[in-house]
């Protein structure tokens, strides 16, 4: 299938129109009311009467005609659009909304500047569309759905929709590891308590930073502090905690002549993020961003 990719002739125009348009290139589209939420069911589906739609989680025999259901009502079919149980929908609807799982997709709705700073030092780029409070980081593969999986931050795929808000800049990358992780970490129970890592230990070496210019009392006072903030983190946290610390002792050996043993040091920084609840191939990442940020080439 085609890769669907809205079109600009979709925003700024009136919900049905922008509904066909987003329906032509595969994204099922649905009207929301002036509330921006879906129009609520009809009395023949209300509280699940229907027994729910074929492709909700549990999956029912409904065939209503009308929107009902949210997300589950999502639908390419123009013919169904422009029906008269729809119509009456479009002339009270405020905006248009669409299924991202619907069309393999993935929508990590960034709902602040902070959340946005985050996704910028964590996630790889993507297609991105400004919202309201902050952005939409569209990517290509579907994951679970979930709300607040960190602090301003909502995960939009499967059984789940996301308003409209224009193409958007960019080219969509693939789902990567980092938002899966964010839904299977909401999944678990944070611990109580620290866990061990299993990645092995290692200790940053006077030996092998041989063109360091740091005392070592130096640098193992700093890698402790920045190891005891990402520790603290036992709820949430801890990734982006990681990529600060990470990015704060990479500069401070941009002016070294190197090299400085920054893989003992970046591997450290992981181990105390696993070992408060962060998925390895998550926290290496954020160590790995960090210090392209700070030192902009290769760690030494």
């Amino acid at each position: 299938m085609t890769q669907p990719t809205p079109t600009r002739r979709a925003t700024g125009l009136d919900p049905l129109r922008a509904a066909l348009d987003l329906a032509a290139t595969g994204l099922p589209a649905l009207p929301l009311s002036r509330g921006k939420r879906p129009f609520r069911n009809c009395r023949a589906c209300a509280a699940l009467a229907c027994g729910g739609r074929p492709n909700m989680l549990d999956a029912g025999p409904c065939q209503c005609p009308r929107p009902c259901h949210g997300w589950a009502a999502a639908t390419t079919d123009p013919d169904l659009i422009t029906s008269p149980a729809w119509v009456a929908a479009w002339e009270r609807a405020a905006t248009v909304a669409y299924h991202p799982g619907g069309a393999g997709l993935t929508v990590v709705d960034l709902d602040n500047p902070a959340a946005v700073t985050w996704a910028r030092a964590i996630l790889p780029p993507t297609r991105t569309v400004a919202s309201t409070r902050g952005e939409h980081w569209i990517y290509r593969g579907t994951t679970r759905s979930s709300n607040r999986v960190r602090p301003g931050t909502d995960i939009k795929s499967l059984m789940a929709y996301a308003r409209y808000l224009g193409p958007g800049h960019g080219t969509l990358a693939p789902l990567p590891d980092a938002v899966r992780a964010l839904v299977t970490r909401e999944e678990a129970t944070p611990p109580r308590a620290p866990v061990a890592s299993s990645l092995p230990g290692r200790e940053w070496d006077r030996k092998v930073a041989t063109g360091c210019r740091h005392t070592t009392t130096y640098v193992r006072a700093g890698l402790d502090r920045g190891l005891a903030k990402i520790r603290a983190c036992v709820e949430q946290g801890a990734g982006s905690q990681a990529f600060g610390v990470a990015r704060f002792l990479a500069a401070q050996h941009h002016a070294c002549p190197g090299p400085c043993d920054l893989p003992t040091i970046g591997h450290q920084i992981t181990a105390a993020a696993v070992a408060v609840g962060v998925p390895e191939p998550y926290a290496a990442r954020a160590v790995a961003r960090g210090f392209r940020e700070a030192l902009g080439r290769e760690a030494a």
